[in-house]
Parts: structure tokens; sequence; C-alpha cells
């Protein structure tokens, strides 16, 4: 950093530029020979080197930096501002979406892929609502999770066919509306069955296509979102 110096009145006085706080700025490092710098930010260690692993194969990519948490793959973005961040969705400290929110509150045309193990309609819809615009599960193949990186840094959204297909609204029919509404007021299977004059069995399996359809595993979880997403009203 230059300094400027003059003398006044004998005095030696010093004067360095104003600094510029990491937010406002974002400039990138110098490409490395044109490549694709990537972060990876995975706690588990042979999914983390098998993941950097593929990306390294790649001529025109290069892992730059690699995060066994969420934390600490904010810090690798705010310090090497790569290409793309590839993030496990369950990392300890924060999780992938907590640092795709932190990194994109800095740096807002961050390129972010999410990786889960599982297909979760939820975390897909949570993924997106952070700033993330790939989404992949870890059982993907080499050529997948390739193809995604490249998408993602010339700013496409990349999301596989069969998970695509995942984020599609959930088709209720309407006696499955009914009992949706009767399951966030909170009514027992039993009591769903005596109102809406059906066998508990019937109301049983109803609540169980429900929750297939809209991907969770329990009445609150369905409440939820049920009001989430509209589909119930108070």
């Amino acid at each position: 950093m230059r300094e400027r110096a003059e003398r006044l009145n004998g005095d030696l006085r010093v004067e360095e530029p104003a600094r510029t706080p990491y937010s406002s700025v974002h400039r990138r490092p110098a490409a490395m020979s044109g490549k694709i710098r990537i972060v990876v930010a995975e706690d588990q260690l042979i999914a983390r080197v098998g993941v950097a692993g593929i990306i390294n194969m790649e001529p025109d990519m290069t892992v730059v930096g690699e995060a066994l948490d969420g934390g600490r793959a904010v810090e690798l973005f705010r310090q090497y501002l790569p290409c793309v961040t590839v993030l496990d969705v369950r990392t300890p400290r924060l999780s992938g979406i907590e640092a795709a929110v932190a990194i994109r509150a800095e740096c807002p045309d961050a390129k972010l892929i999410l990786l889960t193990s599982y297909d979760r309609r939820e975390d897909m819809r949570r993924a997106f609502d952070s700033g993330v615009v790939g989404f992949l599960t870890k059982d993907v193949l080499h050529g997948e999770l390739i193809k995604a990186i490249r998408a993602v840094n010339a700013g496409h959204a990349y999301v596989p066919p069969k998970l695509a297909a995942r984020l599609e609204p959930p088709h209720l029919s309407p006696r499955e509306l009914e009992v949706l509404d009767l399951i966030v007021q909170g009514l027992s299977n039993k009591q769903i069955a005596y109102d809406l004059k059906i066998s508990e069995e019937t109301a049983k399996n109803h609540v169980k296509h429900i929750f297939e359809k809209l991907d969770v595993r329990n009445r609150t979880q369905a409440a939820t979102i049920a009001f989430r997403r509209g589909i119930v009203q108070l």
C-alpha cells in the first residue's frame, strides 16, 4: 500500500487511503490460467476428497479451498472469492443453507451449489430461497457434478430432471385437502374419520398419502407446510 507523507511545521504526517470494506468491493483474485476456481464444504472426509478429486481431474477446474463446516466455508469464500462454491446441506457450525445465506449477504452474485444425501422437497425449497442455484444429491455421477458446476459458473440454475420433478407442487385430491385441513386443526385419525364419516383405516390411509405428497414425516410438519404454501388458511 502506498503512503503519502508530507512535512507540516516540521512534523511528519503519514496518510493511508481509506479502506473499503469487503462487502462493498468483491474483487476476484487473478484467474489461475482461466480455470474455474471452486471451494468445497463437506464434513465427511471421504465425500470431500471424492468431490475435490472429481473436480481436479478437469483441466479447466481447480479446488482452491476445502472446508469441514459451513463457518469455514464462509471464511474460505471471503479469502478466495471462488467462481463456484459447493456446500453440503448439513455441516457443523453453520449448515450449508446457513452458509449460503451468509455468503449471499456479503456477495449477492455468489454462485452456489448444494449437495445433500436426501432429495427432500423442503431442503430444495429452502436451498433456492437462500440463493443456491444448483442442487445435487451425493449419489450423482461424475458427469452430473461437472455439468452442474459448468452450468452454475455460466450463470444458469441446475437441478437434475429427477429432482426438478419433486419441486412441482403436490396434487392433493379434494378429500385429501379436507383431511389436511383437519390435521391442521389438530384432529386425530379417529376424529377425522368421525368428522368425515369414513372408517379410521381410510382416514389413516389419507394421512399417509398426504405425508408422502408433502414429503413430510409427521402432522406438525404437514401443518407447517400447509400454512407456508397457502394450501390451507387459518
